[in-house]
């Protein structure tokens, strides 16, 4: 497959940093003490850090850059600073194919690891035919049904820094790498998970668009390690390279919290095993047949054909971004809805709508492909996400895609039970009465500021139902009686 330059480009995440912030990240890291004896940068590029760490930081020994592109290399060698300082070494190598180990055992005195690892996730090098991977090991540790999903997509950049965090265990030692901030968190993740050396940990917030011309939450990751084996799992975010206040994120009750301090005057109402429930909306994995619009009288599938089915398995659909901006009283779309229960046997529909089951048989082609593994040993036509919670006539629902605490209270469409996508959570209620006071309390400021404390907002699916299920709605109904 002939690949363009843009996907090349891709490929090797080459978004040179520009010199005027490779030299901005070096005076910072003076600010921050940090007088290195060897500076590595292990995918140099154009070598603007090389540059900038060679003027900056007058007296370190050696500086090492490596880099797989021989144009690269050789434009950085006619670079007539780069000829002066004989302090500098140039490697041409692949990062994931050198002997890192036996470099760093060989490097006397503090060192830097500094640089820009690639924006690319492995999902994303698998679209374009990229190869510039490791060799594939499950090293999130994920099993079943995560692995299975899409968890198991990680960032080159993630898998990259934790091989620079291994080289650079039980000795004193820096890591100044730009990356997502996303990235940076998993990291954190990583150093607990695996009880590794990290004696401080900082993040600073870098403006992608400026200097990347990228539409991404990104920062500076800052990391500490010592030969005394700190073990400070807790990292400070700071909103810039110039800003002094930040906010702290760190672990309680094993949980990533994004700000400690504001978890702190909440955490009486934090409850992990809370009875609380928070459900996701159906997945099917086949908008263009299991979703119908309605035009008139008529419905008319994704693939524009008209459909005559029953209206026993049809149920409205509120999509994420319908819930997000509140058009929740009505709707035009409607969703085939072939259980009640994950795993219920279908064959009845052959009987109880004949002609639902003649339209599914018909796009079999689609639904008997769906490549997901969760779909294989189930009930032909069979989808995910379903229970009685789903034909409960009232929900609180939530759109987990966007960036905003608001809840939305949901009743019946035409006399039906309202039902989601997958991007939704949602809590069901029998009860209109409950519905309507569980709403009035997680739509209190106490539960907004709660919930803010734990959300990372720039993840691409910042609400999870893991943080919604954590707040304990008893205690909560508790604090506000005791306040009557």
């Amino acid at each position: 497959m002939t690949r363009t330059a843009e996907q090349v480009k891709l490929e090797y995440g080459d978004f040179q940093t520009p010199l005027e912030l490779a030299e901005r990240i070096c005076q910072k890291l003076i600010e921050l003490d940090v007088n290195p004896d060897v500076i590595v940068e292990p995918t140099c590029g154009v070598g603007n850090f090389i540059e900038a760490s060679s003027r900056l930081f007058q007296s370190t020994k050696k500086i090492i850059g490596v880099e797989l592109n021989p144009h690269y290399i050789q434009e950085i060698r006619t670079k007539k600073q780069f000829l002066q300082d004989e302090r500098i070494e140039l490697k041409y190598a692949d990062f994931f194919q050198f002997d890192w180990r036996s470099l760093v055992n060989q490097l006397n005195g503090k060192a830097l690891v500094i640089g820009n690892f690639p924006w690319v996730t492995n999902s994303q090098q698998g679209s374009i035919g990229g190869k510039n991977l490791p060799i594939k090991t499950n090293f999130q540790n994920l099993n079943g049904l995560d692995a299975v999903t899409g968890k198991s997509n990680f960032d080159i950049s993630e898998w990259m820094l934790i091989q620079v965090i291994q080289w650079l265990q039980k000795r004193d030692a820096y890591l100044a790498m730009l990356c997502k901030a996303s990235v940076s968190r998993k990291l954190l993740n990583y150093l607990r998970a695996k009880n590794l050396n990290l004696a401080y940990c900082a993040t600073y917030k870098i403006d992608a668009k400026k200097y990347f011309d990228a539409s991404v939450e990104a920062c500076l990751l800052f990391c500490k390690f010592d030969s005394a084996l700190s073990k400070n799992y807790f990292c400070d975010v700071f909103s810039s390279l110039e800003d002094s206040e930040y906010h702290r994120i760190g672990y309680r009750n094993n949980v990533l919290i994004r700000d400690l301090a504001s978890f702190e005057k909440m955490s009486k109402f934090y409850d992990a095993s809370a009875s609380t429930k928070w459900r996701s909306g159906i997945k099917h994995d086949c908008s263009k047949v299991m979703e119908f619009y309605q035009i008139d009288n008529t419905l008319v599938n994704g693939l524009g054909e008209v459909i005559d089915i029953e209206t026993t398995y049809l149920f409205p659909l509120i999509k994420g971004s319908a819930v997000a901006q509140s058009r929740i009283k009505t709707t035009d779309r409607y969703v085939l809805v072939t259980q009640r229960f994950v795993g219920e046997p279908t064959e009845s529909i052959k009987n109880l709508a004949p002609k639902t089951w003649k339209y599914l048989e018909s796009h079999a082609s689609y639904l008997d492909h769906r490549k997901s593994k969760i779909y294989q040993n189930n009930p032909r036509f069979s989808m995910f996400g379903v229970g009685s919670y789903t034909f409960a006539p009232w929900k609180i629902a939530i759109c987990g895609l966007y960036k905003k605490l608001e809840f939305r209270l949901i009743g019946k469409i035409m006399e039906k039970p309202a039902v989601f996508d997958d991007t939704v959570y949602f809590l069901s209620f029998d009860d209109e009465q409950v519905a309507y006071k569980t709403f009035e309390l997680l739509t209190s400021p106490v539960a907004i500021d709660f919930y803010s404390s734990l959300i990372f907002w720039d993840e691409k699916r910042p609400i999870k139902s893991s943080i919604l299920n954590s707040l304990n709605l008893s205690a909560l109904i508790e604090a506000k009686a005791r306040q009557i």
